[in-house]
């Protein structure tokens, strides 16, 4: 697809009144005019396939024409997603359930389908547990996952099950209990690592990872209030601040207190072995980015997405010298 008709197919889907509202506010923070900041957008729009999201989370408004061209913008992962991932191997990770199966050796947990013909004693298993999480079948963004605990479901198994049906929630887990030095940084959620593989033509391995860390809600995503710092990929440990989708920044969880940058992932070589060796169960997918939970025992998954978010390892923060991603996509694949 080219530019031009990238463009005017986003410029019709346009959320108008979201885009007026993210220059209100780039105005206030970049000092530049209303109609300067419209100008450039359209500008970034045109040459970089940028949408207003896309500007704002990079701070493009900052940048020059050449740390620009190093920005992963809407577009671009687009064409990425539609060149790496084959669509109609998609389900094997947008079906939460599909995704355990495939890849049960690696999580362990107890696990419960919800469907129309489940019945109030299949919930027996997982009512023993101390604290369930629900989720719908399908979605990204944390959208429509649920707590639950034993006051959820004291009024017992039939009440709980109609409760689960009202929610949305197609899968039923066990929730992780995530390594106590991981819990250190919000207690709140479980904090995921966010570890894209790519089986590139020119390469194969880990194009980036991040530390997804929660910010007092059940869920970690950015999409919920989380924040996220670039984990490097040697060592294991946090390279820079946390950053939200706001654009806020922290040295310090505001919560617990903790060191965000200098934090060292437990087992981190388990984590980034499990991945590279996950990433051969479906070769269609090439570019998967996986959300890895950090256990007393080890690493285990949450999911893996199909079509990763490109706005988490694009935070201008993340990049103080102001180039981004792109490079490393490019080590490779030719883009």
């Amino acid at each position: 697809m080219s530019r031009l008709t990238y463009f005017f197919k986003r410029l019709v889907k346009m959320d108008w009144a979201a885009m007026w509202k993210t220059t209100a506010l780039l105005r206030e923070r970049s000092g530049r005019s209303r109609l300067w900041l419209l100008q450039d957008m359209l500008r970034c729009a045109v040459k970089y396939n940028a949408g207003y999201v896309d500007y704002k989370i990079a701070q493009m408004y900052k940048l020059n024409d050449a740390q620009r061209c190093t920005v992963i913008t809407r577009g671009i992962s687009n064409d990425i997603v539609r060149r790496m991932n084959d669509k109609a191997y998609w389900h094997f990770f947008d079906d939460k359930t599909q995704f355990n199966e495939l890849f049960k050796e690696w999580i362990p947990r107890k696990w419960l389908l919800i469907r129309e013909d489940t019945k109030p004693a299949d919930l027996a298993q997982m009512m023993a547990l101390p604290q369930l999480i629900g989720k719908p079948l399908e979605g990204s963004s944390g959208q429509g996952i649920q707590r639950y605990t034993p006051e959820d479901w004291k009024d017992g198994p039939e009440s709980f099950l109609k409760r689960l049906k009202a929610d949305g929630i197609g899968i039923l887990e066990e929730i992780v209990i995530q390594h106590p030095a991981m819990a250190s940084l919000c207690p709140t959620s479980v904090n995921t690592c966010r570890i894209a593989t790519l089986l590139g033509d020119k390469r194969e391995g880990i194009v980036y990872a991040f530390l997804r860390i929660g910010n007092g809600k059940v869920m970690d995503n950015v999409d919920c209030g989380g924040m996220a710092a670039r984990i490097d990929l040697d060592s294991g440990t946090l390279l820079t601040v946390g950053a939200d989708k706001a654009g806020n920044t922290y040295t310090r969880h505001p919560i617990t207190g903790t060191e965000i940058i200098g934090f060292t992932v437990p087992y981190w070589e388990e984590a980034k072995a499990m991945c590279l060796e996950a990433a051969k169960k479906v070769p269609q997918m090439r570019f998967v980015a996986w959300d890895v939970a950090i256990t007393p025992d080890g690493p285990t998954f949450i999911e893996g997405n199909s079509f990763p978010s490109h706005a988490v390892p694009q935070f201008a923060a993340h990049y103080p010298d102001g180039i981004g991603i792109l490079p490393e996509f490019r080590k490779f694949m030719d883009i």
